[in-house]
């Protein structure tokens, strides 16, 4: 006879504690802000909230209690509750609190928490991972699929001659629509990929002649100091996404939208990955201020790992701050065979590349070798991946992620920071209300979590990591 779940009726909103990825207790985030209880007080849902739980990102009690929340303390809010939610893993001592066949909710890191893992299926609680859930079928801005088809339609003639690996690309400032465009340049393998600065004079170049192209958007760049006409005089390839827009841009959206079916799963649907990466190269800029105090942002050699969602935020935010060059790497450059070139001599190195699981542990994009060897003294790595001893991330260095009560080390004279959490970093509050958005739109809106376990839609299905019991 088959098994059968009944819809949740009610909800138990817990507050952060100290936990295995929580030491200290220093993630104050709640998972659901007040206005987002009430929602689901409107939808027919009793949410019961521990006391304090919003005190930390600045919710009271009173403003859960003015939404109808029904207040618990902590001895209270396990009992028999069905769905549990909270941000971060629970403490080991929570889940001992846990009723068997509840659903636990939460960012569970399942495979780097073996223990606790183990412990979660032996009481036998559903887990599901906030971090798994994805859109289903993924969903594509215009924005992005017009900086894809824009930037297919740049390098084709580099494809077509066969010189796609001697192209040296440069993109001319960041934006959203310029963000697809990078992201479609990364994965074409060019020789090099390098995001400049909109004020860099001509002099400042390092790319001109057949083999660079240049790629920008006359929407937000107006060439003050002349330099397009300065590379087309040199024979240099040029190209403007808002031309090709004019142009084509409406037909190659239908196009591509009609030649590319939607995947079956897309971007995590609770997720700040942008603000990660925006948070973490912050904090990396702040310490290389701090380990290099007479470096002029303008002299910075800064890398970054990879072109998706968390790197593009790191690529943002230090596009924001005035760093000249930003060095993308994608497949190609992250090789064994030619990282080093890449590596040698930078000040501010970002990991957004994530490497498949059986990858972990086995092939490291920055070794131990690279910090004792090539990246010089006083220069930062920011881990945008992180990792656990069983669940390894592509920097040697970093056996476990680091957290907020020890949020760096030094190696071999370089500061490496891998951090759980990176939002938090001056960003507690805004997040907070965003993944309360999303998880409200998980329950009750779009995905309908609500409805129980043997209603998941398959984004939601692929992230039941523990069960169903």
């Amino acid at each position: 006879m088959p098994q059968t779940f009944s819809r949740y009726s009610s909800v138990a909103l817990v507050k952060e504690i100290e936990s295995p990825e929580n030491p200290g207790g220093l993630e104050k985030r709640v998972a659901l802000v007040p206005s987002d209880v009430g929602q689901l007080v409107a939808a027919g849902i009793k949410v019961y909230v521990e006391m304090g739980a919003g005190e930390g990102v600045g919710f009271s009690d009173e403003e859960y209690l003015k939404n109808n929340a029904i207040m618990q303390t902590a001895e209270q809010i396990y009992k028999d509750k069905a769905l549990i939610i909270k941000f971060k893993g629970p403490a080991l001592a929570s889940i001992e609190q846990m009723s068997e066949g509840c659903t636990l909710f939460c960012m569970a890191h399942f495979n780097s928490y073996p223990d606790r893992a183990k412990m979660l299926q032996d009481r036998r609680i559903n887990v599901i991972a906030m971090e798994e859930i994805c859109q289903t079928p993924k969903q594509d801005s215009n924005e992005r699929i017009l900086g894809r088809v824009a930037m297919n339609a740049a390098l084709m003639p580099f494809f077509k001659d066969n010189s796609i690996g001697g192209l040296r690309v440069r993109v001319i400032g960041w934006s959203e629509r310029l963000r697809g465009a990078i992201n479609r340049c990364g994965n074409r393998n060019p020789r090099s990929l390098q995001i400049i600065q909109p004020s860099l004079s001509f002099e400042q170049l390092d790319a001109t002649g057949a083999n660079a192209l240049y790629f920008y958007d006359s929407n937000s760049f107006n060439d003050p100091q002349g330099i397009l006409q300065k590379l087309r005089a040199l024979k240099t390839h040029i190209f403007d996404i808002n031309d090709f827009e004019i142009k084509y841009g409406q037909q190659a959206i239908a196009d591509y939208q009609e030649s590319h079916p939607p995947a079956e799963f897309g971007l995590r649907r609770i997720q700040c990955l942008h603000e990660t990466g925006q948070a973490g190269a912050r904090y990396g800029m702040g310490l290389l201020a701090d380990n290099k105090p007479s470096m002029n942002k303008a002299d910075i050699k800064a890398v970054i790992l990879g072109y998706g969602n968390v790197a593009q935020g790191a690529l943002d935010e230090l596009h924001q701050q005035g760093i000249k060059n930003i060095h993308v790497l994608g497949r190609s450059q992250t090789a064994k065979s030619r990282i080093d070139y890449w590596l040698k001599n930078a000040d501010i190195i970002v990991n957004g590349a994530e490497q498949s699981v059986e990858l972990r542990g086995k092939n490291f994009l920055i070794s131990n070798k690279h910090i004792k060897e090539l990246i010089p003294e006083n220069s930062v790595v920011i881990d945008l991946v992180g990792g656990s001893p069983t669940n390894r991330s592509p920097v040697e260095a970093v056996l476990s992620c680091s957290f907020l009560t020890n949020p760096y080390f030094v190696q071999d004279g370089v500061t490496v920071s891998s951090l759980w959490g990176w939002p938090m970093m001056g960003m507690m509050r805004e997040t907070a209300i965003r993944y309360s958005g999303q998880i409200v739109e998980v329950l009750i809106n779009n995905e309908k979590l609500i409805n129980g376990l043997d209603k998941l839609t398959p984004g939601v299905k692929r992230a039941l990591v523990c069960g169903p019991f």
